[in-house]
């Protein structure tokens, strides 16, 4: 079972964990908010039939949970299913509490009681604050989250670990650093940049655009949450990252390079509240213990990641047509 399969990691998990491993059937339970899609899915019942199906649903809504794992019997659940972006958080943070907490909380109760084997908490690098100038995150550094979004997922977090060394139920924890690649929800750093630019729109940059985040291609952290449901130690903590530490202007002006847009529409605007300056993972734990590593580069993955928006322009334009009654 994954939760929030219609946004942009969980939609490329269920593609990538079909494709690959041909489990024997894959649910996706999505309450389907501004951010779920499910165009970002097509083609995916046609491929795989029966062994998909989704769910729409609210992971908060113990009924509706219940119902389902009564209904089916699962090995695993993933959840995905998550309010997510910072601006959006600061702006309304009980939305974050509602999904992020009280949803997990849900979920772990009903996986608990139905004998689920398997619980998968998948998070964020953002859980542990800002880095100074040098220094990664690893599994032991401690949380120190500084947006509505970020302390909803420690809180969730810290309440997956709980149920593990309360109950003694098989749960592991994922944080993984920034995301990007193909269905990524337009209000994000990259897609937001590649579609401004295409209408030579200016491109807002907090600040001076000099915070650091470590970039990661979304098939490489698929590829990871696979080698955890398969190979993860129950209670344990894994960071994922992409090897790709990146200046976010650094960022902006390669998406403006491989557009072939000039670097004047880049527009630093007021700096976000509470902005963290550095971001950095340490993957050498999951690396070591799992046996997976990123496999795409940053500059490399981004430049194919501005061809996906560029080949895929009615996916996009669909969704910001769709997605202006959220606004």
């Amino acid at each position: 079972m994954v939760t929030g399969g219609c946004g942009f990691i969980g939609s490329n998990f269920i593609r990538y964990i079909l494709q690959h491993y041909k489990p024997a059937s894959v649910t996706n339970v999505d309450a389907l908010t501004y951010a779920g899609n499910l165009a970002n899915l097509d083609g995916v019942v046609e491929e795989h039939g029966e062994r998909y199906a989704f769910f729409e649903a609210d992971i908060a809504n113990a009924g509706q949970m219940e119902t389902l794992l009564h209904e089916e019997q699962f090995y695993a659940i993933i959840n995905f299913a998550a309010e997510s972006h910072v601006d959006r958080s600061i702006n309304s943070p009980q939305n974050f509490i509602h999904t992020n907490v009280v949803g997990t909380s849900v979920l772990l109760n009903a996986a608990r009681r139905h004998n689920l084997q398997r619980f998968i908490q998948v998070s964020t690098d953002e859980v542990y604050g800002s880095l100074g100038e040098t220094g990664k995150f690893t599994e032991e550094s401690p949380l120190h989250p500084n947006s509505p979004y970020s302390a909803s997922k420690a809180g969730a977090d810290l309440l997956a670990l709980a149920f593990h060394h309360t109950f003694g139920q098989d749960v592991i924890v994922t944080r993984c650093s920034n995301n990007y690649g193909p269905y990524q929800f337009p209000e994000k750093l990259i897609p937001l940049m590649i579609i401004k630019a295409l209408h030579d729109q200016p491109l807002p940059v907090y600040g001076d655009g000099l915070n650091v985040r470590d970039w990661i291609h979304v098939e490489d952290h698929c590829a990871a949450l696979v080698a955890v449901l398969f190979k993860g130690k129950a209670g344990q903590v894994y960071n994922f990252g992409g090897d790709g530490e990146m200046v976010n202007l650094d960022v902006v002006r390669l998406i403006l390079d491989k557009l072939g847009k000039p670097h004047s529409l880049i527009s630093f605007v007021t700096d976000r509240l509470g902005h963290d300056r550095r971001y950095a993972i340490d993957s050498s734990f999951a690396k070591r213990e799992l046996d997976w590593r990123p496999l795409h580069t940053a500059k490399e993955g981004i430049a194919a990641t501005v061809d996906w928006y560029l080949n895929h322009r009615v996916w996009w334009e669909t969704l910001l047509q769709r997605t202006e009654r959220f606004d």
